[in-house]
C-alpha cells in the first residue's frame, strides 16, 4: 500500500502543472516562483541538515571495521589498512572507494537457508545485484545532471559538451540518445522493482523508500518524453533558465506544457531532498562510522562529556575496594591478596 499511495501522490503531481499552467494561466507561477522556491529551499535546508550534523558530538571512535587491526606481528598478522584504517591517510583512502566505487556495497553478501541432511544450513554469498543497480542509476544520475549545466552557463563550459559527446557516443537515434537517460531509467526502475518484489525488502519499506524513488521516475521520464518525442523549443527554454539565473525573469511563449510538468517535479524533488533519506548524499562525508580511523587500540581517547571533578577508577582500585565481597561472592581476582581481611593480611 506504500507504494500505492506514493505513486498516487506522484501521479497527482504531474496533473497540478498539467491543468494548471494553461487553465489558471500560471505560466510564470510554475516557470519562475516554484523553481526558484525549491532551489531555496534546497539550499538552505542542505546546509542546516550539514549543519546539525557537524556539530553533533562524537565522543567515542565508532568506525565500521571488517578486516585486521594492526598488530605486533605485522608478517603473522597484516594489518587490512581499507577495512580497519588507523591513519587519517589510510581512512581518506576508504573513504574515497566508499564515495566514488561503493565499495562496502560491492562487498555485500546475501544469505540463504538451505536444508541440510540433519539440520538446516545457513549459507553466504556474494551479492553483486544491488551494487550494480546503484551504481548505475547514481552515476547516470550525476551525468544527466551535469548536461543540464548547458541550460544554465553560457558560454557552455568545454566539459559539458565533451561530457555530451562520451554520453552520446553510440550515435542511436535522432536526436542522439544518451546513455545516461537509460542508465538513470534503468537504475530507478531496478532499485524500485527490488523494493516491490523482494518480499523482505517490501516488508519493511515505508512511503518515504517508494516516492523519491517514483519521484525520480517520473523526473527521468518526463525529461525523456520532452527530449524525444515532444520535440520542445530548446532555445525558449534555454532563455528562461539563463534568465532564473541572471534574475531577468521572461517565460517565452513558445516553452510548452511537458516542460512545465518537468520543471514542476524537479522542483518538487529539490524541495524535498533535505528532508529525505537521499541527504545520504552529504552524510556519507558526516558518518563517524566511515569517517574516523580506528585507532582506540593504539591511541587512549578521553570522552570530552566526563566530569573533570570524577576521577577515573580503575579496575585495580575497584578490586582493592571491593575485594573482600567480590571473594565471598566467590568472583575471580586478579590479585588474590585483595580478598583477604585487613586482619588477614597483617
Amino acid at each position: 500500500m506504500n507504494a500505492l499511495y506514493s505513486l498516487l501522490f506522484v501521479f497527482l503531481l504531474v496533473l497540478i502543472p498539467l491543468f494548471g499552467v494553461d487553465a489558471a494561466h500560471l505560466r510564470t507561477f510554475f516557470g519562475v516562483c516554484i523553481p526558484t522556491t525549491a532551489f531555496i529551499i534546497f539550499i538552505v535546508g542542505f546546509i542546516y541538515k550539514v549543519i546539525i550534523w557537524g556539530r553533533s558530538a562524537v565522543p567515542f571512535r565508532i568506525p565500521t571495521t571488517g578486516g585486521q587491526f594492526k598488530s605486533f606481528d605485522p608478517k603473522l598478522f597484516p594489518q587490512n589498512k581499507l577495512d580497519c584504517p588507523q591513519t587519517g591517510a589510510q581512512t581518506f583512502f576508504r573513504m574515497v572507494l566508499e564515495v566514488f566505487a561503493f565499495r562496502s556495497l560491492f562487498r555485500n553478501t546475501a544469505v540463504s537457508l538451505h536444508q541440510g541432511k540433519d539440520h538446516p544450513i545457513v549459507a553466504y554469498k556474494s551479492s553483486k545485484w544491488l551494487w550494480l543497480f546503484a551504481i548505475t542509476f547514481h552515476y547516470s544520475f550525476f551525468i544527466v545532471a551535469l548536461r543540464h549545466l548547458r541550460l544554465f552557463l553560457e558560454p557552455v563550459p568545454f566539459f559539458v559538451n565533451g561530457l555530451e559527446f562520451v554520453d552520446g557516443l553510440l550515435q542511436i537515434g535522432a536526436p542522439t540518445m544518451y546513455l545516461a537517460d537509460l542508465g538513470l531509467l534503468a537504475g530507478v526502475l531496478l532499485l524500485l522493482g527490488r523494493r516491490l518484489i523482494n518480499s523482505r525488502i517490501n516488508y519493511i519499506s515505508y512511503a518515504s523508500d517508494f516516492f523519491p524513488l517514483f519521484l525520480i521516475l517520473a523526473v527521468a521520464l518526463s525529461g525523456i518524453y520532452m527530449r524525444y518525442y515532444a520535440k520542445v523549443d530548446v532555445i525558449a527554454i534555454k532563455e528562461l533558465t539563463m534568465g532564473l539565473v541572471t534574475f531577468n525573469y521572461v517565460v517565452p511563449e513558445a516553452v510548452g506544457i511537458s516542460f512545465f510538468v518537468h520543471v514542476f517535479l524537479v522542483s518538487c524533488l529539490m524541495a524535498y531532498f533535505p528532508f529525505s533519506k537521499l541527504m545520504h548524499m552529504p552524510g556519507v562525508f558526516m558518518s563517524p562510522t566511515r569517517n574516523m580511523p580506528n585507532d582506540t587500540r593504539a591511541k587512549h581517547h578521553v570522552n570530552p562529556w566526563n566530569d573533570p571533578n570524577i576521577k577515573a577508577h580503575a579496575y585495580a582500585d575497584y578490586e582493592k575496594q571491593f575485594g573482600v565481597p567480590m571473594a565471598e561472592a566467590g568472583l575471580p581476582l586478579d590479585n588474590p591478596e585483595n580478598g583477604k581481611a585487613p586482619e588477614e593480611k597483617a
